[in-house]
């Protein structure tokens, strides 16, 4: 897949830059069509049997979706299929406790436990491929026994902003196979959603796990101890952000992210920061497929530390459930609609890749 003349960076020839410039929209596009095309013929043979159930809720019609597009995998998620579990802390800043009065943001050191994973819902999906947003779902443990849940990933925007959108995304990458007849259903639902090419070609490939940036998406609320409340969306900042070409990437081993981290973390503990950037008055919070102005402030909420990785993180990451609907007191939903859509679908996955002889595997979003 990496080695596709589509994923290779080049540098554009002296005189071409105009050329370069007009086809930059018309390549990323090409981009995500060919990697959505060669995920479905690489999953053909299990995902043909996947049933979808279309008088099903949007949120199963999901999960059905997402065993299509990347086959059955019983046990695992349906993306981000490919993950391990660590264990850390965080500290918040004396900032945060001024936006939002949360207990997570009190000053105290609170355990976490977190997963890095790959996009894909194929549990052997090479680290490199690109296309493919990298995820980092964290679990905060509350004093008293209460969790909080931040689910983040490497998109800076979401590909759409609905969970219609979601499902029919899915639906027109399922009907568009690399012998589909042009224009595609994918082709079509790309040029009606011009935010979903961008997203989904917006997407790096890091070097390292712990050298990625990795964004909330959607918008939540804060209220302080005076009531104030603020819109944020989330960022997790590394100490350092590195990203390689597709072609540097498909010299890498299957694992290497995963081989990198276990290495890095024996090593000294993985270091991020947890910031929030604020919506300023008009701002819209609806749509994650619509970024805010870069220009927007940006508050440091504290640092994240992880220490180590959980000796049996295969079967942790069975048992774990990520909600970005698990709030708490200071911290709320806003009007963005896909948190709840993820949770529910969340649900479903788990229910089902729960079940040993259960022929889903798992929620469509990221379950992660």
């Amino acid at each position: 897949m990496n080695n596709h003349p589509l994923f290779i960076r080049r540098e554009p020839e002296r005189g071409k830059k105009n050329e370069v410039a007009l086809g930059a929209h018309a390549r990323r596009l090409a981009n995500c069509l060919m990697c959505a095309a060669l995920l479905l013929a690489c999953a053909a043979a299990s995902a043909d049997n996947a049933p979808v159930t279309t008088n099903a809720p949007v949120t199963t019609q999901i999960v059905d979706l997402a065993n299509k597009v990347d086959g059955v995998h019983p046990g695992f998620r349906a993306f981000h299929a490919k993950g391990v579990v660590l264990e850390g802390s965080f500290k918040a800043s004396a900032e945060a406790a001024k936006l939002s009065r949360a207990t997570l943001f009190n000053g105290h050191t609170i355990p976490v436990t977190a997963r890095f994973s790959d996009g894909s819902g194929m549990p052997t999906v090479p680290d490199g491929s690109p296309a493919m947003p990298r995820g980092l779902a964290i679990k905060y443990h509350l004093p008293g026994g209460a969790d909080t849940d931040m689910v983040t990933n490497s998109f800076k925007l979401f590909p759409v902003g609905t969970g219609e959108d979601f499902r029919d995304l899915l639906q027109a990458i399922v009907a568009s196979p690399p012998d589909a007849a042009k224009p595609t259903q994918l082709d079509q639902f790309f040029a009606s959603h011009p935010n979903a090419p961008k997203a989904i070609g917006s997407l790096p490939i890091p070097d390292s796990f712990s050298d990625e940036e990795y964004h909330g998406i959607g918008a939540f609320i804060f209220v302080n101890k005076s009531g104030q409340r603020q819109a944020v969306r989330y960022l997790v900042v590394p100490e350092k952000l590195v990203h390689i070409t597709p072609e540097e990437a498909a010299k890498q081993s299957p694992d290497f992210l995963f081989d990198d981290l276990t290495k890095r973390i024996a090593q000294k503990p993985l270091v991020f920061h947890l910031k929030a950037q604020l919506a300023e008055p008009g701002d819209q919070t609806k749509d994650a497929s619509e970024p805010w102005p870069d220009e927007r402030k940006v508050v440091d909420l504290g640092v994240l530390t992880l220490t180590k990785v959980v000796p049996n993180s295969a079967d942790a990451q069975k048992k774990l459930l990520f909600l970005p609907t698990n709030l708490t007191a200071g911290i709320e939903l806003s009007d963005d609609p896909l948190p709840s859509v993820r949770s529910a679908a969340y649900g479903v996955s788990f229910g089902r890749r729960s079940q040993p002889s259960s022929a889903s595997s798992g929620s469509a979003t990221s379950d992660p």
